[in-house]
């Protein structure tokens, strides 16, 4: 490994800081978790001897068959997208600046920016952001832009970290009030619109919810609109394939994780945010926007647009400070999306519904267990469970191998001991069964 970093150059940053050593810096964190230890032999190794050493030592990690779903969703994703997204003119991720010289990278963002605004349908869509709940918060801010009010409402299923990253936004000022629509039956109670509403800059809701219901979405853009807010929409880019899309019902902002189109999980990320709008509202969507145009000869080119929005010359006059994206992310979700066109997403999006359908009926058929909603889901559902859903989850991972969901009770304390169990189309009728067997041997 190459560490740049001369010993007087460290020395130099922690005075600089006020800490006499690295360890001092990094104290809070639990022992543990730092320095681990590969057990290495004390004498050199050749090249071969550690490739073989760590081999055997990756050799020990369980691999677990997972139905956690909760925003991070597991996928498939063809070889094709790993082999282009490999290739060397694609190694940086950030954007550039100088379409003379980038041209390739400029259009693959223009298809990006095509496919995110035909999946949502919508106007406008941007070059993407950091991920879902930046895309979320950002969106909301817009909507204060424009309206001027500074009291939010949101949907109860809203995904609580996009919440968590919307209020890290305005934690500079208490002038911000945050108003939650409750549920009713698992989704959004429409009855408590009207009320709520009121001097609201917008409603910010999300379909398939946290929970994994589609939430139904007649009718509330004009019950927004007569209020005079706005209506902001989270969803799932793969469930739109199905589902009716935010332009359909009215949004002004769609925003969503781009990590279900092709991203492989991994430890918090990088994920990719989507961010799409009406035409109007164009100049306030933050973030890079690429533009097909014609050079001097005529011929076709792409260019970085509407660069005015932007922080890097507004300052703080800017609609946002995020003035980057997931170019490489961006890259692989085009790819993805490209690879299996409007039918074949319209196929993976069953695929995924179907698998969570069966697993629904299977599992609630176990004795004690039952599903939490009657409403439509995609495919993710609440299972209710009997006794502890954290410890049957601990269980069933150790005698099977099996991580049979996330416990909601830390989340939603009034839905009481509850799974949140998610099945993609990774998951085969035999994995379902060895959930149903790991739920059933566990309790």
């Amino acid at each position: 490994m190459y560490i740049p970093h001369t010993k007087a150059d460290k020395e130099a940053m922690l005075k600089t800081i006020g800490a006499a050593s690295f360890e001092e810096l990094v104290k809070q964190v639990p022992q543990k978790f730092l320095w681990p230890q590969f057990n290495l032999p004390a004498e050199s190794l050749d090249e071969t001897q550690a490739a073989a050493r760590m081999k055997t030592l990756a050799a020990k990690n369980t691999p677990h068959l997972s139905f956690l779903g909760a925003g991070a969703y597991e996928r498939y994703s063809p070889a094709a997208v790993k082999a282009i997204t490999s290739r060397t003119e694609f190694l940086t991720a950030y954007t550039p600046y100088q379409p003379e010289a980038s041209q390739g990278t400029l259009q693959a963002i223009y298809e990006f920016q095509s496919t995110v605004s035909a999946l949502y349908g919508m106007d406008c869509a941007n070059a993407s952001m950091y991920d879902g709940a930046s895309s979320f918060a950002e969106a909301v801010r817009a909507a204060v832009r424009v309206t001027g009010r500074k009291k939010i409402a949101y949907a109860a299923g809203v995904n609580p970290q996009y919440m968590d990253t919307l209020k890290t936004y305005f934690a500079h000022s208490m002038d911000y009030t945050y108003v939650k629509v409750p549920m009713k039956d698992g989704v959004m109670d429409h009855d408590a619109l009207p009320a709520l509403l009121e001097g609201a800059a917008c409603l910010a809701v999300q379909t398939p919810n946290f929970l994994g219901l589609i939430e139904n979405m007649s009718g509330v853009s004009e019950t927004v609109k007569k209020a005079g807010a706005m209506l902001v929409a989270a969803a799932d880019p793969v469930s739109l394939a199905v589902l009716a899309t935010p332009g359909e019902y009215g949004a002004d902002f769609a925003v969503g994780e781009g990590q279900s189109l092709g991203l492989p999980l991994a430890y918090g990320g990088p994920y990719l945010g989507l961010f799409s709008c009406k035409k109007e509202y164009v100049r306030q969507m933050p973030g890079r926007i690429c533009g097909l145009t014609k050079d001097k000869d005529g011929k076709r080119g792409f260019v970085l647009t509407l660069q005015a929005r932007e922080q890097h010359i507004r300052r703080d006059k800017a609609a946002s400070n995020i003035c980057s994206n997931e170019a490489l992310c961006a890259l692989a979700a085009t790819v993805y999306s490209a690879l299996y066109g409007p039918e074949g997403l319209k196929e993976l999006a069953e695929s995924n519904a179907g698998a969570a359908a069966f697993a629904a009926e299977r599992l609630s058929s176990i004795n004690g267990c039952s599903l939490k909603f009657k409403g439509h889901f995609f495919n993710e559902f609440v299972l209710t469970v009997p006794g502890s859903a954290a410890k049957l989850r601990e269980k069933a991972l150790a005698a099977r191998g099996v991580d049979i969901g996330l416990p909601l009770a830390p989340l939603y304390p009034e839905l009481g001991e509850t799974l949140l169990v998610c099945a993609t189309e990774t998951k085969t009728e035999t994995d379902i069964l060895k959930l149903e067997a790991a739920i059933k041997e566990a309790l």
